[in-house]
């Protein structure tokens, strides 16, 4: 009972964090994939902002960063992107784009700019690493990823929802055959309907406990957007649906900066505490990620 008490006592206590009104720092969202279909190598380029703003939809334009020098280096070639905005690029291009943010094309209002090897002068490849270099306003950003092996999906199955049958409702299973030759992490997204790829509210994680076995699991269904949550549908998918699932490996920088995102996002609540985002950014915030990535498509039925 005193620790309860302690506990509601302590809860009245405002907590500020020290960093709130920091000067702007360099965030960078970037990916570098090799797979079939893939985007080429781009990476969104914006300034931060203390942690009490409030930004207006027409406010958010602002943040993006233009006329920087960004470099990518495979250790041979160097490769200068180019930036290129959002309502600037050819239909194709933006639905790939906005299928890798996660939103839809047709409803983005904000110019959204990003830095992007057009050309396809970058080959990824697996096994190989790429050096990020920024250059902007006098400063300097640098990062490195990993493109690793890719681990591919066994095989993939319906099984029935839990509880009462459903006559629209179905999990969805999957299983890998997880090498035993080093640490893999694991990263999936998925798509309804030819809708944008989205990820679950927990979308990675690693080998430690399965490294070297046949392991069998089951992929969430990922909540759409403004979609409350049901815990009798949660993750469920619907008979008749078409689905696209995008399975990607990715190394341990990649999964650390996931990893302690969506776990911030989670850990919401009146008892919640600040998490560190792991970032493989020097000189700035984000992620600069690799990924070996294949997309299977499959039909909703029993």
């Amino acid at each position: 009972m005193l620790a309860c008490l302690v506990m509601l006592l302590s809860c009245e206590t405002e907590f500020i964090p020290l960093n709130i009104n920091t000067d702007p720092e360099i965030v960078v969202e970037g990916y570098i994939e090799q797979g079939e279909g893939a985007i080429p190598p781009y990476l969104l380029l914006t300034n931060s902002k203390p942690f009490f703003t409030t930004l207006s939809p027409n406010q958010l334009d602002s943040l993006f960063i233009h006329n920087a020098d960004v470099v990518i280096t495979d250790g041979v070639n160097s490769v200068k992107l180019n930036e290129i905005c959002f309502n600037d690029l050819p239909p194709a291009t933006k639905k790939l784009l906005a299928e890798n943010l996660g939103i839809n094309p047709d409803s983005v209002k904000v110019n959204i700019c990003a830095y992007i090897d057009l050309l396809g002068a970058i080959k990824p490849a697996e096994n190989h690493s790429y050096s990020l270099k920024i250059n902007v306003n006098g400063k300097t950003v640098e990062a490195v990823t990993t493109i690793p092996p890719y681990v591919p999906l066994d095989s993939l199955w319906w099984r029935e929802a839990p509880g009462k049958p459903s006559d629209t409702l179905l999990q969805l299973y999957s299983k890998i055959k997880d090498p035993n030759d080093q640490v893999n992490f694991y990263r999936f997204f998925c798509g309804i309907n030819n809708g944008p790829l989205r990820t679950p509210f927990n979308s990675v994680f690693d080998d430690v406990l399965i490294n070297g076995k046949d392991f069998e699991f089951r992929l969430i269904k990922p909540r759409e957007p403004g979609e409350e949550f049901d815990q009798k549908t949660f993750g469920l998918f619907h008979t008749g649906d078409s689905i696209s699932i995008k399975w990607a490996c990715i190394d341990e920088s990649h999964f650390n900066f996931w990893n302690t995102l969506e776990f911030n996002k989670s850990n919401q609540g009146p008892f919640s505490t600040y998490t560190t985002i792991n970032s493989n950014i020097k000189g700035g915030l984000g992620i600069w990620g690799g990924y070996s990535s294949r997309i299977y498509k499959l039909k909703v039925k029993r």
